[in-house]
Formats: C-alpha cells, sequence, structure tokens
C-alpha cells in the first residue's frame, strides 16, 4: 500500500516552562524525509511535565541521549508479523522512545518465558503520570498513553498522530474513527486482548491477573484493532488510508510486533540498558526476538 508522505518535514519543539531536572525548552527533535526514508533526530528529553527521576521504584535521572532513528517513508504490510522483543517500537513526535517491555522477569530468569507487565500495577518500577521511567543511561521512555505529549497536542477527543513505529507506520493515540475508512464519529478504540481464563499452567502459578505479559492473548473480533494493535482505514494525515498503530489504555498498550518491516535502527545492540534498577535483561527468551 502505498502511502502519503505526512506533511511534517522538520519539527522542532522548543517549549518555555521549567521542569525539576530537566527543562521543556531542552527538547531537541527534528523530523525529515530524504530518499524514501524519515529521519527522527533526537536528544530524547520530554518536552512536557514529567514527575520526579530518581523516585522510589527508579533510581536514574533523565539524561539527553543521541538518538537517530530511520524508518520508510512510504511502509509496507510485510507477508509475516514480527515480534517487538526487547527492542523500542517506535518513537514519539517528541523524540521520546515507545519502549514498553520491561526487563524483569518471574525469578529474575529471562528464560523462564514470564515477563512482568510494567504498567499491571503489581511492580514498582517507578512510573510518572506519562506511563514513563528512566533506564539506566537515563533514557526516558515510554510504555503507554504519553500523556504529557498528548495534552501538549490539544487533549481532545480526536484522532491524533503522535509517532512513528520502526517499520514507518504512524501510530496515534487511542480515539480513531468508528468507521475505519470513512472520517465519521469518533470513538476510543479497543483492544483485542483479554485476559487468560483460569489459572498459569507452570512458571510463578496463580490466576492470570496481568502481572505478565503471557496472562493475555488475543481474541480476534475482541476489539477494534489487531493483534498488533492497529487497523488500515484512513486519518488527518493519510487520507486515502494507510496501515496505522494505536497506542490503547489498555493491554497491549504500545503494541508488541509489527506488520510491517522494522528497521534495524530501532535494534538494540548488545545487552541493552537493563532494567530500571540496572540489572541488564541477559539473553532473550525462547521465543522472543
Amino acid at each position: 500500500m502505498k502511502q502519503q508522505r505526512h506533511g511534517i518535514v522538520a519539527v522542532m519543539f522548543l517549549a518555555a516552562c521549567a521542569l525539576a531536572q530537566t527543562s521543556e525548552k531542552d527538547n531537541r527533535v527534528e523530523i525529515t524525509v530524504r530518499n524514501d526514508y524519515r529521519y527522527i533526530t533526537a536528544n530524547g528529553i520530554p518536552n512536557h511535565r514529567h514527575g520526579d527521576f530518581p523516585n522510589r521504584g527508579n533510581p536514574n535521572t533523565i539524561r539527553a541521549q543521541s538518538y537517530t532513528f530511520r524508518m520508510p517513508a512510504e511502509p509496507r504490510l510485510a507477508k509475516t508479523i514480527t515480534p517487538l522483543g526487547m527492542n523500542p517500537f517506535g518513537v514519539a513526535i517528541n523524540g521520546v522512545p515507545f519502549d514498553p517491555g520491561a526487563a524483569e522477569w518471574w525469578n529474575n530468569d529471562p528464560f523462564s518465558g514470564w515477563q512482568y507487565e510494567a504498567l499491571s500495577g503489581k511492580i514498582n518500577l517507578g512510573m510518572d503520570q506519562n506511563h514513563a521511567h528512566v533506564q539506566p543511561n537515563g533514557a526516558y521512555h515510554y510504555h503507554g498513553l504519553p500523556t504529557g505529549l498528548i495534552n501538549q497536542l490539544g487533549d481532545e477527543k480526536r484522532m491524533t498522530l503522535i509517532g512513528y513505529a520502526a517499520d514507518g507506520f504512524p501510530i496515534y493515540e487511542q480515539y480513531g474513527y468508528r468507521l475505519a475508512d470513512i472520517r465519521t464519529d469518533i470513538i476510543k478504540l479497543r483492544s483485542g486482548y483479554r485476559l487468560k481464563a483460569g489459572n498459569r499452567p507452570g512458571g510463578p502459578g496463580g490466576k492470570y491477573d496481568g502481572t505478565f505479559v503471557q496472562d493475555y492473548e488475543y481474541v480476534a473480533g475482541a476489539g477494534d484493532l489487531d493483534q498488533c494493535n492497529g487497523r488500515t482505514g484512513v486519518s488527518p494525515e493519510y487520507l486515502r488510508g494507510t496501515y496505522y498503530y494505536v497506542i490503547t489504555a489498555e493491554f497491549p498498550f504500545i503494541p508488541r510486533c509489527y506488520r510491517g518491516t522494522p528497521d534495524e535502527s530501532f535494534k538494540r545492540r548488545g545487552p541493552g540498558p537493563g532494567g530500571p534498577r540496572g540489572r541488564p535483561p541477559g539473553p532473550r527468551p525462547p521465543g522472543r526476538q
């Protein structure tokens, strides 16, 4: 599917009010399109008010990064779905990454197959009001709806572009058109993921309650979105239609797979930055990339 190019060629967010450890005016991001690719160069400092870091659940301080992300300007659907693994899913238009995977595992064992869900409320990872926290290298990143960014963009019940995925498809916040192919009334789009019934067969045991990513399963037709939390339709920026992802208020929050082909610039090299307490994620468990 041929995509419309979004009209943003270069964007610079420079806000004025000061914050606790970083200032909104410290935000630097540039979005350009050249040679069939969209490039996002940023320092990762949020352009909105954030929580206090360090805090009880997160001992890290926000520090400027040196990001250069690349993705296709006219992405195409791939023949197969690509799991996210322990990589950033995409990047917001303010230059802050969407990075949903917590480097926290049952019994501290990434091979156990039981990964804690960062927004489950069952573990304290020091999330702020933007569903974000900080990695040991100082990288501020979102695990869910970036409420501060959304407020900056208007905080209205409308279809709002908030970023781009590693495969190039746009990312919208939770509102979209009721009918995907017609610019009709706006609704809150629902994920198709649901908690599994019964008890976990092994590992931590107990009832499926959302503590772990593996407590959920995708149920086709249960929501408005596919298993990658996306759908094909029109949007204010893509009047002819496109595939797009949605960040929802419920699991999976940020998508955990790609319908296109993610660019290598989003692939995490080496052991990774670790969890908020500085533990590296270790080897990736079977079945994840």
